[in-house]
């Protein structure tokens, strides 16, 4: 068969290569004059290492999706960490041992941590809606607007009552010293950069790029099939109107020496209008440089000519999902997949583990001669 693939970051690459390897053809269209998408990376002329669209840390549970990464190029291991400035002063995150200790100036044992955030935790949210609720319930009103409120307030661009309680959810709460950002087997960072991976992916005989090239619906008649990596809503000429994304804008400085030692740290106070600094020759160790590539990361509504980051799935936002989502089901010829195409938030290896399954997929569906469907994974899960 032969296949369009709208988009040339991890979703549309994967898929690309998993069926050029059983021997159909893919065309990829990418707008921009790269691949990699997001997690994009170039050498800056200081010979830092930049993460062009932000920092992204591999970090991975699924053996499948280390060992596939790993094909393509050499990762190295790297243990993220994360330092936050609450009121002019500098604390670990995710919240642990030493955070509690330093907020509240106390010395306690990992027992006594944990008996004492239980203590200031709001035990009547027995059930968290919101962000705010979540926080509250989480680790107190104390550390939730030291850490939490005002950071939340700027990188959302929305009252943290108004945030679905899952986003921090996520984060762990811990009641010893460790102070890595996650806790997956496998943590990581290409040595070469994300983008070697992506184009080590994509070269194959069978697999097409076309790089600065916008693929309409009209162009889906040279195919016999479409996988559409892109905005969902896009797909659609916006139909439904535009769903909510949040951006993102760096302001780049390139200084001698090093900056700050740690390769991001957040600003969570709200006065503060910049969400945080990344360093990006931190994100290497294994490197050694006299300069230094700093950014400062300020959040803001994503506009028509924007670059979308993080879907806001706001109640709003969530109707018009809903809308797309049938109008896609009821769509044939194509398929949509990753972050953009099902409009969530997906770390690097779970896109990579839906990719694979989605062509897993396919493929059974091509080999049992059935219709391929809009969806492999449920966008409303």
């Amino acid at each position: 068969m032969r296949f369009a693939i709208v988009g040339a970051g991890f979703s549309g690459a994967v898929v690309a290569r998993e069926l050029a390897s059983v021997g159909h053809t893919s065309t990829v269209f990418e707008t921009r004059d790269h691949v990699a998408g997001n997690c994009h990376t170039k050498r800056h002329e200081t010979g830092v290492m930049v993460h062009t669209y932000g920092p992204h840390i591999f970090h991975t549970q699924h053996e499948d999706v280390w060992k596939y990464i790993n094909r393509f190029g050499e990762m190295m291991p790297y243990r993220h960490t994360v330092k936050a400035i609450s009121n002019g002063t500098m604390y670990s995150l995710p919240v642990n041992l030493t955070t509690i200790n330093q907020f509240f100036g106390t010395d306690f044992s990992p027992e006594e941590a944990e008996a004492f955030i239980a203590s200031k935790s709001d035990t009547t949210i027995t059930s968290p809606v919101s962000f705010e609720d979540q926080g509250l319930r989480f680790v107190g009103r104390e550390l939730y607007e030291a850490f939490f409120a005002g950071y939340t307030q700027k990188q959302w661009g929305v009252d943290p009552k108004d945030l679905p309680a899952s986003i921090l959810a996520r984060l762990p709460l811990r009641f010893t010293a460790d102070d890595s950002y996650f806790s997956h087997p496998h943590q990581a960072i290409p040595k070469n950069g994300y983008t070697e991976i992506v184009e080590a992916i994509l070269k194959h005989e069978a697999i097409t790029v076309r790089l600065g090239t916008r693929f309409s619906r009209a162009d889906a008649t040279e195919f016999d099939h479409v996988i559409w990596t892109g905005p969902i809503d896009a797909y659609f000429d916006y139909e439904f109107g535009r769903l909510g994304y949040r951006t993102l804008d760096f302001v780049p400085e390139t200084l001698d020496g090093d900056y700050q030692g740690y390769p991001v740290v957040n600003y969570c106070d709200a006065d503060v209008p910049y969400t945080r600094i990344t360093e990006h020759k931190h994100f290497a160790p294994w490197e050694s440089h006299e300069r230094t590539v700093v950014y400062h990361e300020f959040s803001r509504l994503c506009g028509e000519n924007d670059t979308p980051y993080y879907p806001i799935r706001r109640v709003k936002e969530k109707e018009q999902l809903l809308n797309y989502v049938q109008r896609a089901r009821d769509a044939t010829g194509v398929t949509f997949m990753g972050r953009l195409g099902t409009y969530r938030y997906l770390d690097m290896d779970v896109t990579i583990h839906e990719a694979l399954a989605t062509a897993a997929g396919m493929l059974e569906c091509i080999a049992n001669n059935k219709s391929l469907p809009s969806f492999f994974t449920d966008p409303l899960g």
